[in-house]
């Protein structure tokens, strides 16, 4: 049951939102409302339009997982909205993974060098699959300054790409 991983705009934002919230407020329990993401009502303006992108993971035409990268600089970007169904997680899947490297592929053949993100402590697992991939906790004030930090993000995260 290998996943389709297809690039994804405006017509998908019900499950995008369906997906997101779900996980966000019902498993989670972060308090943060489809009004705290307005991202998620035009995709396509907020992440395309800048050179970023958004991703979306499929199994049997079913929405299972997300990823989307917010390009701030011309060669700095975040990513965002890194979500997979609980179904769905883990390495008997490798969902998460895929999402990552087709984010990571993307970075590079669009002269991205550094990939940062913002995240929740409680999210323990996504930190854990974060370091995984050589990603490096960072404090808030190492971010660079234009970087489009979220109110609920308490834990920052940096990956140089050009090595």
């Amino acid at each position: 049951m290998k996943p389709v991983i297809i690039p994804i705009e405006n017509k998908y934002a019900d499950a995008i939102i369906d997906l997101v919230l779900n996980i966000q407020q019902k498993e989670f329990n972060v308090a943060i409302t489809l009004e705290d993401q307005p991202d998620l009502l035009n995709i396509t303006n907020f992440y395309y339009a800048s050179g970023g992108g958004f991703w979306g993971a499929f199994v049997n035409d079913e929405l299972v997982g997300t990823i989307a990268l917010v390009k701030f600089s011309d060669h700095e970007a975040a990513i965002r909205k890194m979500f997979v169904k609980k179904e769905f997680r883990g390495k008997e899947f490798s969902i998460a993974q895929q999402l990552l490297q087709t984010l990571i592929d993307y970075c590079k053949e669009n002269q991205i060098d550094d990939l940062y993100l913002g995240t929740v402590s409680i999210l323990e697992a996504a930190l854990r699959f974060y370091e995984r991939n050589e990603f490096e906790r960072i404090e808030k004030e190492a971010l660079p300054k234009s970087f489009p930090v979220m109110s609920a993000d308490n834990v920052f995260c940096h990956l140089p790409l050009k090595k």
